[in-house]
């Protein structure tokens, strides 16, 4: 079957058989997550360096569960605390960790194409785990895989993407993603929230919340990056509230219960209540125990390691 390649920078290069066989490797690795010693020894010897330039708390912790469950050695690097913030070049960075022999580099990053500018450059394996505006690849494929768990099919399901699609590097994953695995994808926000020409990726844009409610299947609701924004994008937080906040009155209008995702973190009451995000339809954290399932499958065949349950998920440690 199709691998990977040495690098995991987007969604958008990978065919639909290698984002199956993500899926598909994410399965079993899920389980070991459940056991009582949490651990295989896929990449025992093997040495991963987060390198965060941005900060980040739950992708970080994620990437550091699948590299532990994984039996992966682990250093964490924040540009904060790094020779970075004494002006050392990203490449610099990393040739100085690859001369301690390391072998996979994690990166997330401010600036788009980061994670393809490092692969080109260095002989180990780089992750993407968010580059600028461009893409989150692993949490386009969590959110793949909780909604391949639900309705166990991608295939003709109707997904709407909905609020700060400008500034997110998620929905852009997703597209990608959903698109090229058969599932239909619309997009819902302000005009200013939405980037030009967005209907080229083969997406249905829904002007109203409303719309996109009688529409999906699925809402992926989208939190407002507020860092991002300049000015003038929306005029309040209360009155985007108002226009396209996803409430529990709006979903009672919908003609069938709708599967609700949040890639997070959320800003409650604004695009999503809480009572939408704590309800029963929401699998906001079921997302999150598949997101360690997505990481370690990516880790384990960037390493090389061959698809299929039995060699994924191992034995368990002693």
């Amino acid at each position: 079957m199709t691998g990977l390649g040495k690098d995991l920078v987007g969604l958008e290069p990978l065919s639909a058989d290698q984002l199956r066989l993500i899926l598909d490797t994410a399965e079993p690795f899920k389980e070991v997550s459940e056991r009582q010693i949490k651990k295989v020894p896929a990449l025992r010897g093997k040495t991963i360096v987060n390198l965060f330039f941005e900060a980040s708390t739950r992708t970080r912790i994620s990437f550091e569960f699948a590299e532990k469950r994984l039996s992966a050695d682990t250093v964490n690097v924040a540009a904060s605390g790094s020779s970075v913030s004494k002006g050392e070049t990203l490449v610099d960075t990393a040739k100085n960790l690859e001369a301690m022999r390391i072998d996979m580099v994690v990166i997330r990053h401010g600036s788009s194409g980061a994670a393809s500018f490092l692969g080109q450059r260095i002989a180990s394996n780089v992750i993407n785990a968010g580059d600028g505006k461009h893409e989150h690849p692993t949490q386009g494929l969590l959110d793949m895989l909780t909604l391949r768990d639900r309705f166990k099919r991608l295939q003709g399901l109707k997904v709407a993407i909905c609020g700060d699609v400008l500034h997110s590097r998620v929905a852009r994953s997703n597209i990608w993603g959903l698109t090229k695995l058969g599932a239909e994808v619309g997009v819902c926000g302000p005009p200013p929230l939405l980037p030009r020409n967005i209907e080229e990726l083969g997406v249905t844009i829904l002007p109203r919340i409303e719309d996109a409610i009688a529409w999906a299947d699925a809402l992926n609701i989208l939190r407002l990056q507020l860092e991002r924004m300049t000015a003038g994008f929306i005029p309040s937080l209360r009155e985007y509230n108002r226009v396209f906040g996803v409430t529990t009155e709006r979903l009672k209008k919908a003609p069938k219960d709708l599967l609700i995702l949040h890639p997070g973190p959320m800003n409650r009451g604004v695009e999503i209540d809480s009572d939408v995000a704590d309800g029963e339809h929401s699998v906001i954290l079921p997302q999150v125990t598949n997101g360690v399932a997505v990481r370690m499958a990516v880790l384990y065949l960037l390493a090389g390691g061959r698809p299929g349950p039995q060699q994924a998920a191992g034995g368990e440690e002693a």
